[in-house]
């Protein structure tokens, strides 16, 4: 478990957001924090929003109304040019389905983020492939993800969100695409490395197998987050 305290100024803090998709209000007033080093899973139904939420986290879409601070700095208030610089040094990013590039090998998909931020191309390389140890899959260096299984490419993925050393890995349901097993290997990997390097992780999931390696659940619900057991007792038509 993580020494995440709630009276501490947390490291990611979203208030009251609501962001509408057309006519779609996605968030209506969503609140969540996650702390420094802490694994924090958000579950709920498909088209909860959960997607959303990330990404206004990440600060990839701006929320229409609420606010979103990072390290106590207004997020929502950056300018784009920051917004990109802070996804390429302090945020790392994991989809469902990896997004690496095709044409790349597993060793240069990883490589990539580093030499966005200037890092000498043998460098890069050799601490890219550092990464991929981590994560069990040396000797897939020159692998291109189409030559990959499922559970390999999602693991390039988390090497290649973790490698610039983030203060925070944002993962969409990184075990989505995955069979019991390589889910099982890929959270895993994550976690240990997580803890090792002492990086939060904002993990959205509706699996709760997936959930259940966070140190703390909470649920969106009709676009605003509540507890995992208030979603429970919702649920079961327990009122509150």
């Amino acid at each position: 478990m993580s020494d995440h305290n709630p009276s501490t100024v947390p490291l990611l803090a979203a208030r009251g957001l609501v962001k509408e998709h057309g006519r779609t209000r996605a968030l209506r007033g969503a609140s969540v924090e996650l702390g420094s080093g802490e694994i924090l899973a958000v579950t709920g139904a498909s088209g909860s929003g959960k997607s959303t939420l990330l990404h206004c986290l990440a600060g990839i879409v701006r929320p229409d109304e609420g606010s979103v601070a990072y390290a106590g700095n207004r997020l929502d208030q950056l300018p784009e040019k920051q917004l990109s610089e802070l996804r390429r040094t302090d945020f790392g990013i994991v989809f469902q389905f990896g997004q690496l590039i095709p044409e790349l090998t597993a060793v240069d998909n990883v490589a990539l983020p580093l030499l966005l931020t200037g890092t000498a191309r043998k460098e890069a390389r050799e601490r890219a492939g550092e990464w991929l140890e981590r994560f069990g899959v040396r000797g897939q260096e020159e692998q291109r993800p189409g030559e990959m299984s499922g559970g390999q490419a999602q693991r390039v993925s988390l090497a290649r969100a973790l490698v610039t050393g983030p203060k925070v890995v944002f993962a969409d349901e990184p075990t989505g695409a995955l069979d019991s097993l390589a889910s099982e290997q890929v959270m895993a990997a994550l976690v240990h490395t997580a803890r090792e390097s002492g990086t939060a992780v904002l993990l959205i999931t509706h699996d709760a197998l997936t959930a259940a390696y966070a140190d703390r659940e909470v649920t969106l619900k009709d676009g605003v987050v509540v507890s995992a057991a208030d979603a429970a007792m919702g649920s079961l038509g327990v009122s509150q």
